[in-house]
């Protein structure tokens, strides 16, 4: 098969990958047949799952917008996925041109695109990074080169921890995480979750999931509460992701409970 010329060597295209459904539901075009076979297959499981991630990526143009008004200049976004319109350093750069964004993927897919059309942005840069082990983003050369970590830092890990399973300790990656923060420095994270009225479809999604690299845990609230342990939850804490902070921009979303959101500070002495 012959592939497009931003698709780099060697990538495996006959198995679904989360960055690139992610990408064809935002409506992007870097992504395959089997990519976007699984996600119409998916909104077939469970209709909605497509709205699912618009509202999640909504919920990402916030929680930027929040964060630099709130003073962060320094983002590093972790399970990114593939640059689309309204990303993160877009939001951010907007509102304060100086800001400096850090996008890190598992997926070479979205790591080659990502610095191909970031080449002429100085104030971005890009990395190859598996969350399951956080200190070697963290202290990646280009990370720490780029990031001051004596400054606040916003670390994002928006819908991808629900790709990690308990054996690999997701409560875990996210202390370690806040174990090289200074005070002042955030997080948010997005999280699937069980709706009861939804159940049955989410576990026919689930099920499809598992035929892919990356299977999805649902959790509750109490639980991605308990990865924030450490953190001081900004009202209004673990909500839908739709309930957090909404805004004239997103217009009139429909509710979305079966994503949760949270953003969270490391407590000032």
């Amino acid at each position: 098969m012959e592939l497009p010329g931003w698709v780099p060597e060697g990538v495996e295209v006959t198995v679904p990958n989360a960055a690139r459904m992610y990408d064809y539901a935002l409506g992007g075009y870097h992504n395959f047949a089997v990519d976007r076979e699984f996600v119409e297959r998916a909104e077939e499981l469970m209709p909605g799952a497509i709205a699912s991630a618009h509202a999640n990526r909504a919920f990402v143009r916030r929680a930027v917008r929040w964060l630099v008004g709130s003073g962060l200049r320094q983002f590093l976004d972790i399970g990114s996925g593939i640059p689309t319109l309204g990303n993160v350093h877009e939001v951010a750069q907007r509102m304060a041109p100086g800001s400096r964004v850090i996008y890190v993927d598992i997926d070479p897919v979205a790591v080659a695109h990502s610095g191909a059309i970031l080449a002429d942005n100085p104030g971005t840069r890009v990395v190859w990074g598996d969350l399951r082990r956080p200190a070697e983003i963290l202290y990646h050369p280009d990370v720490l080169g780029f990031l001051d970590f004596s400054q606040p830092v916003a670390v994002l890990l928006n819908a991808v921890l629900h790709f990690v399973s308990d054996e690999d300790d997701p409560a875990g990656i996210v202390a370690q995480v806040r174990d090289v923060l200074v005070a002042g420095s955030h997080l948010t994270v997005t999280h699937a979750t069980r709706v009861p009225q939804r159940a049955s479809e989410q576990e026919r999604v689930r099920r499809l999931y598992q035929s892919t690299p990356t299977s999805v845990n649902l959790r509750t609230r109490e639980q991605v509460g308990q990865f924030l342990g450490d953190w001081e939850l900004v009202e209004p804490g673990v909500v839908p992701v739709t309930d957090w902070h909404p805004d004239a921009e997103d217009g009139d979303d429909p509710p979305e409970p079966r994503i949760l959101a949270a953003i969270a500070r490391v407590p000032r002495p």
